[in-house]
């Protein structure tokens, strides 16, 4: 297989996409072998430190050979917000192509890539006080709270955000409360679209197969560690299950769990259910994008021969 590692023109970006426990990583590692990429994580989870085993992020060895930037930036105590992303995935962009290298960003947080693509409204700060106070003063006991709260002073976002989304309500509210103004209208004045050329492959799988790696994936996590994992982040006293990091899928349900409000069993069956959930709102995502290739093959060598047949057609390629 023929090796691109020169003649490229360096001011494109490659994306990977596609559902939970498609492979992505594993695949996105593997490119480097063919091309000078850098990879960049695209991942609303694997920000956490100490968030390693529920979130399937690559382990130490994989992160030593292959780095992955905006992987461990925050910790779990920490708000992570959608401009902090865009901020921090252009600063790590502009970097990558001064190195003379291409940046490839992969990982399955489809409304980070949105963002990118189709532009960010200009927004004010997160205010971590607010959101603080915002949770206090609702006496946040259950997921729909928020959700309720928000349908009152904007019922329009109220209907476009899920009420389990617990860090897109706080922001919505948050930027409500700031500007006195409704959070869906100030989103109409998108700014600052993604200045650079996208070649974009989706990872395809057929669902009985995702199905079956997340059942695997999950057997995998519990028998690495899992719920000591998530143990010694219950244990730390600092965090609680109202954090954006503690409501990701497997964490919000081992917290439940150690915190004696459902069985193991029941445990399991949850993450489960919610993991299949998040793979179908992700399938929905790709199928209203544009421009992509699917990548749909089985074996590696087949997956990788196409990519870097497309860069070539793409006309990336010098001479």
């Amino acid at each position: 297989m023929k090796i691109y590692k020169k003649n490229l023109c360096k001011s494109f970006l490659i994306f990977l996409l596609g559902p939970t426990a498609s492979g992505k990583s594993t695949l996105a590692m593997e490119l480097r072998k063919y091309l000078p990429v850098e990879l960049i994580s695209v991942d609303s989870a694997l920000i956490y430190r100490h968030m390693n085993i529920g979130t399937a992020k690559p382990n130490k060895l994989q992160l030593i050979q292959h780095p992955h930037r905006l992987i461990n930036i925050k910790d779990p105590s920490q708000y992570y917000s959608v401009s902090e992303f865009r901020y921090d995935v252009l600063r790590e962009i502009n970097d990558i192509l001064k190195l003379g290298k291409i940046p490839l960003l992969v990982g399955g947080t489809m409304f980070y890539y949105h963002i990118l693509l189709n532009g960010i409204s200009q927004l004010p700060k997160s205010n971590l006080e607010l959101k603080k106070k915002i949770l206090r003063e609702n006496n946040y006991n259950h997921n729909y709270s928020l959700h309720k709260y928000l349908s009152k002073i904007d019922i329009i976002s109220s209907k476009n955000i899920h009420p389990n989304d617990v860090q897109r309500l706080l922001r919505a509210l948050e930027v409500c409360l700031i500007t006195g103004k409704k959070f869906s209208q100030l989103k109409k004045n998108i700014l600052f679209r993604l200045p650079y050329k996208t070649i974009q492959f989706v990872r395809v799988l057929k669902k009985k197969k995702l199905y079956h790696n997340i059942e695997n994936r999950l057997g995998n996590m519990l028998d690495q560690g899992f719920e000591m994992e998530v143990m010694g982040l219950f244990n730390r006293g600092d965090l609680n299950i109202h954090l954006p990091s503690i409501r990701c899928i497997g964490y919000r349900h081992m917290w439940f769990y150690l915190s004696g409000l459902i069985s193991y069993g029941d445990m399991i069956k949850q993450i489960i259910v919610s993991t299949k959930q998040l793979v179908k709102k992700q399938i929905t995502w790709l199928k209203t994008w544009n421009n992509i290739y699917l990548l749909k093959d089985t074996k590696m060598e087949l997956i990788i021969e196409k990519i870097l047949n497309v860069i070539y057609k793409e006309d990336i390629m010098y001479g």
